[in-house]
């Protein structure tokens, strides 16, 4: 899979070297490694402390109550506090702060970090539900169910491809906002579909969904990146486009954090019940039975994702005891996604609730982002490459002028 992208990886670096027009403009500038330091110890332990978070600990299924994972982000939002300090005072910050002061650029990176909460762990989600779920349910041995996931989700992919060129020619012709907006609504809609359909849905319709919501995130990713560029004087335009993309990476790594402990909260509050009930009455031991049952739910969701079948791991001691059909049962691919699905179903409603309203908090930012909007040098000179010229209708460009100067 990893082999797959250096190609892809070599072929992008020198099309982009041959095509693309150098338009932005270099300026001379010092290191910021107090920033820089400061930024990459506190994100570092955020993240970190939330990726462990998702992990059991003592006899919880997840480890929100972990010391460490307690130390490690509210030690790094004290960290963060303090690089924010820093960029206040230094000469050239690595994050230039004044910028938020633009309007555009304010309400592109609000909702670039929204739209990342929503769809950061959305293929992780899926994913799971067709390992997991779907695909043993037709008769898909575990080890083949990462192949044929990866191909039941092409819609998702084929969507975003064909929607953000034609989004971002659009955009620059119509400004982002009408993209942006209508975009993020209809990701947001999407994601209430995902929460109607079955947990053993018909194909066509869930390929209609995750192609819906490719298309709309297309429709808003292209537009929002031109809508923040485009607020910015060409001199400041690499430290945005860097801004931009350390919150929209860093936003999709919580994303994953926050789904699974969504989805790990609703496996927890059914999953032991119904799966002591069906080991029960397949003959396994009761105290076996139990011991399977409570196991951390995040154990069984990995398992579906690595492409293996939970049960024929935490059965392997037993299953020498049963009769040989009870126990190729057991460890086949109806016996465990039968009985997850509807713990399944209620944790990951609650995963698409949650991403549904962050699209429409990214809707209402990309809504406030102003009209179409150039940066215009004093005097009214035009950007590289900019046809027209358009203004902010809730700040002049004068005023901006001043304030990205003044930071």
């Amino acid at each position: 899979m990893f082999l797959v992208s250096v190609p892809v990886g070599l072929f992008g670096t020198v099309w982009a070297y041959l095509m693309l027009e150098e338009r932005g403009v270099r300026a001379a500038t010092r290191i910021d490694w107090l920033g820089n330091l400061t930024f990459a110890v506190g994100l570092i332990a955020v993240l970190v402390g939330i990726t462990y978070g998702i992990l059991p600990y003592g006899g919880h299924t997840m480890g929100w109550t972990d010391p460490w994972v307690i130390a490690a982000i509210a030690g790094g939002i004290v960290v963060l506090a303090l690089f924010v300090l820093i960029e206040c005072r230094v000469w050239a910050p690595m994050f230039r702060l004044s910028l938020f002061r633009i309007r555009a650029f304010n309400a592109g990176i609000i909702a670039a970090l929204f739209s990342a909460l929503a769809r950061g762990g959305l293929m992780f989600m899926l994913i799971i539900w067709l390992q997991g779920i779907w695909l043993p349910e037709r008769g898909y041995s575990f080890s083949e169910t990462p192949l044929w996931a990866g191909i039941f989700l092409l819609p998702l992919s084929a969507g975003f491809l064909i929607a953000g060129p034609f989004a971002g020619r659009l955009a620059d012709r119509f400004g982002a906002r009408p993209f942006t907006t209508g975009g993020m609504l209809v990701a947001a809609g999407s994601f209430l579909l995902l929460t109607a359909l079955p947990v053993n849905f018909p194909y066509w319709a869930f390929a209609l969904v995750i192609l819906i919501n490719g298309l709309a995130m297309g429709l808003f990713a292209a537009p929002n990146q031109t809508g923040i560029m485009n607020s910015l004087p060409p001199d400041e335009r690499g430290v945005g486009a860097g801004m931009a993309g350390t919150f929209m990476n860093s936003s999709m790594v919580l994303s994953i954090g926050i789904f699974f402990s969504l989805i790990i909260v609703g496996l927890s509050s059914t999953l032991p019940d119904v799966l002591y009930h069906g080991l029960a009455s397949h003959a396994v031991p009761a105290a076996y039975a139990t011991r399977v049952a409570h196991l951390p739910p995040v154990g069984s969701l990995f398992a579906a994702f690595l492409g293996y079948n939970p049960m024929g791991t935490t059965l392997s001691p037993e299953l020498a005891y049963l009769p040989h059909a009870t126990a190729a049962y057991l460890t086949g691919h109806q016996f465990f996604p039968s009985l997850v699905s509807h713990p399944f179903a209620t944790g990951i409603h609650e995963a698409f609730y949650f991403a549904a309203g962050c699209c429409l908090i990214a809707a209402i930012a990309s809504s406030l982002r102003g009209g179409k909007y150039f940066y215009t040098e004093p005097g009214g000179a035009e950007p590289p490459g900019a046809t027209e010229r358009s203004v902010d209708t809730a700040q002049p460009a004068e005023e901006v002028i001043e304030v990205v100067r003044a930071g």
